[in-house]
């Protein structure tokens, strides 16, 4: 049995899963929820009970669980288990590195927890404009793809008043992407700017400061030099000269 559940945030739909799952669950509840709500939001965050009922899937729904996935799986921002049947934890752990969005997994007891995690913001994007044509970017936490969405306008609303820019990239809090999705919006949003860039300084001594060379040597054409953590002012009267 799927039933949907009722839950309040806008771009989030929930399922809750119990007994035995048929072929007629996915045809009359989950794939007309899914396709609605996708229709309506771009991005959606899914959220799943298994309850510990939960028993064997038929034939049928099997293969309608693999059509589903292979055509929507890239409408989701995040996906939230709710559940404490091992089997079903340990294949949504193992199938999770694939997915092109976070996934977590929490206890029965946990729903809570879950839905607070699928609302809250895990990352930010903070834009400051530093005058003589620099453009301060600063990647704060884990990044899903929505934040790319959100900050998108405003990095265009900058490029449009400067001809070219100065872009000082500030890594110092910068913990990575939630999922491969908020790898891609990334690598795009480079790709889709990359001309306008005159000179990048890239201020931070993490993991990700090798990452953000590579990146900039493949889809910049602009002088780039590194800066450690403590040389943000360093940074900023370095790119301030060119």
């Amino acid at each position: 049995m799927i039933e949907k559940m009722s839950l309040s945030h806008e771009n989030l739909l929930g399922f809750r899963i119990a007994g035995t799952v048929s072929q007629e669950d996915y045809e009359t509840v989950l794939i007309p929820a899914l396709e609605a709500a996708i229709e309506e939001h771009e991005r959606l965050r899914l959220l799943v009970r298994v309850e510990s009922d939960f028993k064997d899937y038929t034939l049928g729904a099997l293969f309608e669980d693999m059509r589903v996935g292979l055509k929507h799986w890239r409408g989701f921002d995040r996906v939230a288990l709710v559940a404490e049947t091992k089997w079903v934890v340990r294949a949504v752990k193992a199938f999770s590195i694939f997915m092109p969005c976070p996934v977590a997994v929490f206890d029965l007891s946990e729903q809570d927890e879950a839905h607070r995690w699928l609302t809250e913001s895990l990352g930010a994007i903070h834009q400051t404009d530093l005058g003589g044509g620099v453009l301060h970017v600063q990647l704060m936490g884990k990044l899903d793809a929505a934040v790319y969405d959100e900050e998108e306008q405003d990095l265009d609303a900058f490029i449009r008043a400067n001809d070219g820019f100065k872009l000082l990239l500030d890594l110092r809090e910068f913990d990575g992407w939630q999922g491969l999705a908020a790898l891609g919006e990334h690598l795009s949003l480079v790709r889709d700017h990359r001309s306008l860039v005159d000179r990048m300084a890239i201020v931070g001594s993490a993991r990700y400061i090798k990452l953000g060379e590579r990146l900039a040597s493949k889809f910049i054409n602009a002088k780039v030099k590194q800066f450690d953590d403590d040389e943000l002012d360093a940074a900023k009267e370095w790119i301030a000269k060119g």
